[in-house]
């Protein structure tokens, strides 16, 4: 056990507890849980944006990549860069609008407003399933950590990682998120700053580095290696441009220019970022060259490969992804579950302390069932496979859809779902695909084609019918 790491690393939880349970004593309603009285100004809607992106896969997810793959590790965070990018220029202040001129608080109001309580219903409950998986991600990483640093069972530091995020989260939701994101961010940024560097030289330098990645056969190919490479495009781009998470902080956005800025400065920090884990993922594979499970790489550089007091910053800063990610996961499982299923389908008529207290309760309830599901299903980069292709699938064509059709109907989004998720199943079970066409571009090409379909027969019908 490293004590000095651990105790170093057990203060800072605390520290970012607190003041989460300080700025959650501000909350007084679902507006400020939700969407933080959309009162976000650029640099709070950056920060909390950056610190959501960046979590277990981000780090302990890309590090393992790069130990695996090398440089093509750089996708897994830069496609997810380059979605935010469309996101800031394109979608993004479109559907700020929509949701501050129709009072919008949550992703699941959007697809009401623009299909019906049908479509809402179907894809919260489908979010909910996927959204597990990614939170369980979060938990994963954190639970590496602690068996690195103080050898503790992997089932224990996803308790306790859980525990963590259910407190401050619970206490204020989006308000308390974006504060302790602040803060998260801050130490996250100037830890890799630090590490990525320090951990290259303890490794013999870059040169040795790239010495060492040239006797792997890909490891300097950018483009594609392995199982990483710009393929990685068709799962997580479409993903980062609608995520519900996201789209639900950028709604509690001040204005249209807070929205396009802190959103392009996030893309931009996200495809910097992205060279970070993998250059540490690279370097670890010279300081322990024979790791059993890749995605303990991170930890390892930290703990054997660098000076204490850069690995106890360089942990912080893991353990501040992970964290901040799973704060964001919290959001969108709470508010799906009390605004888009309790309130709407539920019991219209509750009160807006009924919806924050249901609201709390889906936290906790998320956060177990995310524990559950990280011991069970061990596997960071599994895990986030799972719910971006399934948030991609489902999502991507009603979202876009909705801004941009005059009369939207219930049946083009939910056949767009509904095959997207079937092709996507299809082809996870039958076939991984060649070159781009990847399981999640099948089932966003099923989809698009499937609302197309529905949609041109029902302005077939309905001429029919006029004719009439």
């Amino acid at each position: 056990m490293n004590a000095p790491l651990l105790a170093g690393l057990l203060l800072y939880v605390a520290l970012i507890t607190v003041v989460g349970l300080a700025i959650g004593r501000r909350v007084s309603g679902t507006g400020d849980f939700f969407v933080a009285g959309r009162a976000l100004g650029p640099v709070l809607l950056f920060a909390t944006l950056l610190a959501a992106n960046i979590g277990a896969g981000s780090t302990v997810g890309a590090a393992g990549l790069g130990y695996r793959n090398g440089l093509a590790a750089w996708w897994w965070v830069g496609s997810a860069g380059l979605g935010t990018l469309v996101l800031a220029l394109w979608l993004g202040p479109r559907i700020w609008r929509v949701a501050r001129d129709n009072s919008l608080l949550t992703v699941g109001d959007y697809l009401e407003y623009r299909y019906g309580p049908s479509v809402r219903a179907a894809i919260a409950i489908l979010l909910w399933l996927g959204t597990l998986a990614i939170l369980a991600a979060q938990l994963i990483a954190m639970a590496w950590i602690l068996e690195v640093v103080a050898g503790a069972p992997p089932w224990l530091g996803a308790v306790a990682g859980g525990a963590v995020m259910m407190i401050y989260f619970v206490a204020g939701g989006l308000l308390s998120s974006a504060w302790v994101n602040l803060v998260q961010l801050v130490v996250l940024v100037f830890g890799f700053l630090v590490a990525v560097p320090l951990a290259i030289h303890g490794a013999g330098g870059l040169p040795a580095v790239l010495d060492a990645a040239r006797t792997v056969p890909g490891h300097l190919d950018f483009m594609s290696n392995g199982d990483s490479g710009w393929m990685y495009l068709m799962l997580l781009a479409p993903a980062f441009i609608v995520s519900p998470g996201i789209l639900q902080k950028v709604f509690g956005a001040r204005d249209v220019r807070s929205v396009r800025l802190g959103l392009g400065v996030c893309a931009a920090a996200l495809m910097l970022f992205a060279l970070m884990p993998p250059a540490l993922g690279m370097a670890a594979r010279m300081v322990a060259p024979g790791l059993e499970n890749p995605e303990t790489a991170l930890p390892v550089i930290l703990t054997e490969g660098v000076p204490a007091w850069v690995g106890l910053l360089g942990l912080a800063a893991v353990l501040s992804a992970e964290i901040s990610s799973a704060d964001a996961i919290l959001f969108m499982l709470a508010t799906s579950l009390s605004k888009d299923l309790y309130k709407r389908f539920v019991n219209p008529a509750a009160s807006d302390r009924q919806v924050l207290r249901v609201a709390r309760v889906a936290a906790v309830a998320g956060g177990c069932g995310g524990v559950v599901l990280a011991v069970l299903l061990p596997s960071v980069v599994d895990n986030l496979r799972i719910f971006y292709s399934l948030l991609g699938v489902s999502l991507f064509v009603p979202v876009v859809a909705g801004l941009y059709s005059r009369r939207p109907a219930a049946a083009e989004a939910l056949a767009a779902a509904a095959a997207g998720v079937a092709v996507l199943l299809l082809a996870r079970s039958a076939w991984d695909g060649a070159g781009w066409m990847v399981p999640s571009a099948w089932g966003l090409l099923a989809a698009g084609v499937a609302y197309g379909v529905s949609f041109a027969g029902r302005q077939l019908v309905g001429r029919r019918a006029g004719r009439a």
